[in-house]
């Protein structure tokens, strides 16, 4: 494992323009997984934020060969949640912008696949061909097969969640009920949560095993 200041120096920075996110400091509380539902590069996703009329993003990308990426300070924010007063309203939930109090990272995968004769197809109805696939035993939000994380993307992940829950006081013990709608990350519970916890729409992150044992082992587990 790097060391702290090796780990820090080895972010690739993405120029990203200040109007499209804001560099007003808040205190982080959470962070949220997310997967990019594309393959390309951290670059090529920051390009296309930049065309959408709103200010979004995630202050990291994780590309699939392990590159962490940073496009603004993870002090800052991006809207990264897409939620609404009436995701909250549905649970009897004060609405808050977490967006504020979370920090976002992306993880460069197509996410969910679906079955067609055999072959598997992303989201974008292309074909998927040569890449690494989880096969779940029980779809997960209506999808069978997804485009994995990799071993380096998984590793690399664990060194930022353990940074970013030292510099911020967050804490990393595993939130099992991540994986559904979760009132604790809708109301702003500390911790590590998945876009999936506050959104029915979402399937980012998904559950592979080798991420789930990845947070598992966080608690208590080597600081950088």
């Amino acid at each position: 494992m790097l060391n702290e200041k090796e780990f820090l120096q080895s972010i690739k920075q993405i120029d990203y323009p200040e109007e499209k996110y804001i560099k007003k400091e808040y205190t982080k509380t959470q962070i949220v997984l997310h997967h990019t539902v594309s393959n390309g590069s951290a670059l090529d996703v920051s390009n296309y934020w930049k065309t959408l009329p709103t200010r979004v993003g995630t202050c990291m990308i994780l590309e699939r060969d392990g590159t962490l990426n940073q496009l603004f300070s993870s002090k800052y924010y991006a809207g990264h949640l897409g939620l609404k007063p009436d995701h909250f309203i549905e649970y009897g939930i004060p609405y808050t912008d977490l967006n504020k109090s979370s920090i976002g990272i992306e993880m460069i995968s197509w996410g969910g696949l679906k079955e067609k004769n055999g072959r598997l197809y992303n989201a974008y109805g292309k074909e998927v061909v040569n890449e690494t696939v989880t096969k779940l035993s029980t779809p997960y939000r209506g999808y069978t097969y997804y485009h994995s994380y990799t071993g380096k993307q998984i590793e690399t992940l664990k060194n930022i969640l353990l940074y970013w829950g030292e510099r911020y006081s967050i804490p990393l013990d595993y939130n099992a009920n991540m994986w559904d709608i979760s009132e604790d990350a809708l109301e702003g519970t500390p911790g590590i949560w998945s876009h999936t916890s506050v959104r029915k729409d979402k399937s980012d992150a998904f559950i592979q095993p080798e991420l789930i044992s990845m947070l598992k082992s966080l608690k208590g587990g080597e600081k950088l």
